[in-house]
């Protein structure tokens, strides 16, 4: 499955190596055509395989997620996979209200914004970065 797109998501938990599901940061991906941005720190393009979704990361953290992304209940959408090193991740995203309205990705040098709705995700190499536009700010 590929992601929607536009999407805006808030992860809800991951799972790492069958543990629990927990979250204990404030983790938003955004997601415009191919382009995505996460808060994390990394953005890049999406590629489509084989049913598995590829995360390059070709803006800020190096790496590359790759998984399979399932519709869930409610609207949620999980994401599972392996990393690099072996380990197994799962993680739950819910969508954010607000995501109606515009829809732009862009990169200049080591800088990659999306913009899904009212939210930003800026990634360069110092990291990522999240903005809530204010509701009167869609245009």
């Amino acid at each position: 499955m590929k992601p929607p797109s536009p999407g805006a998501w808030l992860r809800a938990g991951i799972s790492r190596d069958g543990g629990p599901l927990r979250e204990n940061e404030h983790v938003v991906w955004l997601q415009a055509g191919d382009w995505y941005a996460d808060s994390r720190g990394f953005a890049g393009v999406t590629a489509y395989h084989d049913g598995l979704v590829r995360f390059h990361h070709d803006v800020g953290e190096p790496g590359e997620d790759v998984g399979r992304l399932e519709r869930a209940s409610g609207g949620d959408m999980t994401e599972s996979g392996t990393n690099p090193d072996g380990s197994t991740f799962h993680e739950v995203w819910t969508p954010l209200p607000g995501s109606e309205g515009p829809c732009a990705a862009w990169r200049s040098g080591p800088v990659q914004v999306v913009r899904v709705g009212r939210y930003v995700v800026h990634v360069d190499e110092r990291g990522g970065s999240f903005f809530a536009l204010p509701e009167d700010d869609r245009g």
